[in-house]
C-alpha cells in the first residue's frame, strides 16, 4: 500500500508540474532573460557589455508542493574587445525526482555596421546536458531497474545558436536553443524544451539623454516542443540614472511577471521577480519567485 501511495503521489505531482495544458511549469523561462540577463536566451549576447559580468539566479516554483521545481543559473560574460565576447552558462533544474544539468561555453562576434552604434551579433554555444533521477529522493525501491536504466543514459553534447541586431535604441534577436532537440536527434528528452526564441524591443530615453528615465517595451515570440507557440509582451522601466528598475511582462500562457530591482554604482544589481500562476492552476498552487544578482567588473579609465 505504501508503494501504491508513493506512485499515486508521484503521478499527481507530475500532472500538476508537467502538464502542458495546466501547469506550464517547464514552459516559463527565467524572468531575467527578458531584460537583465539576455545571454540566458541568446548566446549572441555573451560579452556584450564592457568588462566581466557575472549573473546568478534562483527560482522556486509551487513552493506549497513537495518536490516542486527549483532552478539555479550562473552565467559569466566577458568582452575581450569591441568584436569578441566569451560566455559560460551553467543551468541546474530539479523537478520531483529528475535533475537536469546543462553546461555551455559561448563565443560571440560583433560586426559594426556604422559609426552610430549599429551592430550585428553572432553567437554559438557548445556544451553538454545531463539528466538523472535522484536516488536519495526516492521513497521506495531505490534499486528499481527502470531507475537504473534511466540513469545509465550518457551525458550528451548540445549547442545553441543566436544572432541579433542592435543600435542605441533597437534590439532584435533570434536564437535556436537546444539544437540537438531542434534537429530531431535528441533521444533523451524527458521534459518539453524551447525550440526557438525571437524578440524585438525599443528603448526610449524620456529626456533623450543616456542615464535619464528610460522605457523599453518588448515583444517575445518563442516555441516549446509539443506546445503552442508563446507570446510575451511587456516593458522595462529604469529611473534615477538606472538605479531603480521595474519590469512587467504578460505571457500568453495567461500568467504575468512583475519585478523590481536596484542598481548600485552601475556595478551591483539585485532583482526580485514574481510570476503568477496560469488561470487554471491558481486554485491549486501559488506562483513562483525568482531572485537575481548581477555584478560587473569594469576597468577604470586612467
Amino acid at each position: 500500500m505504501k508503494n501504491i501511495k508513493n506512485i499515486a503521489a508521484a503521478l499527481i505531482l507530475l500532472l500538476i508540474a508537467g502538464s502542458a495544458d495546466l501547469a506550464m511549469a517547464q514552459l516559463d523561462p527565467m524572468g531575467a532573460q527578458f531584460f537583465q540577463n539576455q545571454y540566458l536566451a541568446n548566446p549572441a549576447m555573451a560579452g556584450r557589455d564592457a568588462g566581466l559580468e557575472l549573473n546568478g539566479g534562483f527560482r522556486k516554483q509551487y513552493s506549497t508542493l513537495p518536490g516542486a521545481p527549483a532552478t539555479q543559473t550562473l552565467t559569466a560574460g566577458y568582452q575581450m574587445n569591441n568584436r569578441v565576447g566569451w560566455g559560460l552558462n551553467l543551468y541546474n533544474d530539479k523537478a520531483g525526482l529528475i535533475k537536469k544539468t546543462r553546461v555551455m561555453g559561448s563565443y560571440a562576434y560583433r560586426l559594426p555596421l556604422n559609426g552610430e552604434g549599429s551592430q550585428l551579433h553572432f553567437g554559438i554555444s557548445l556544451g553538454f546536458s545531463n539528466e538523472r533521477i535522484s536516488y536519495e529522493d526516492i521513497d521506495g525501491d531505490q534499486g528499481d531497474v527502470l531507475v537504473g536504466r534511466f540513469n545509465e543514459r550518457e551525458t550528451y553534447l548540445d549547442g545553441d545558436f543566436g544572432l541579433a541586431y542592435t543600435n542605441k535604441h533597437l534590439n532584435i534577436q533570434a536564437a535556436i536553443p537546444n539544437m540537438k532537440s531542434f534537429f530531431g536527434t535528441d533521444d533523451n528528452r524527458t521534459i518539453d524544451r524551447a525550440v526557438f526564441f525571437s524578440s524585438i524591443s525599443y528603448k526610449w530615453y524620456l529626456n533623450n539623454v543616456a542615464g535619464s528615465p528610460a522605457l523599453e517595451p518588448k515583444i517575445v515570440y518563442r516555441g516549446v516542443k509539443g506546445h503552442d507557440n508563446l507570446v510575451d509582451a511587456g516593458a522595462n522601466f529604469t529611473m534615477a540614472n538606472e538605479q531603480l528598475i521595474f519590469t512587467g511582462m504578460y505571457h500568453s500562457s495567461k500568467s504575468a511577471t512583475f519585478g523590481m530591482g536596484v542598481n548600485y554604482n552601475k556595478s551591483l544589481t539585485l532583482m526580485g521577480m514574481y510570476t503568477t500562476e496560469t488561470a487554471a492552476m491558481q486554485s491549486y498552487v501559488n506562483g513562483n519567485f525568482e531572485i537575481g544578482l548581477k555584478y560587473r567588473f569594469v576597468k577604470s579609465k586612467e
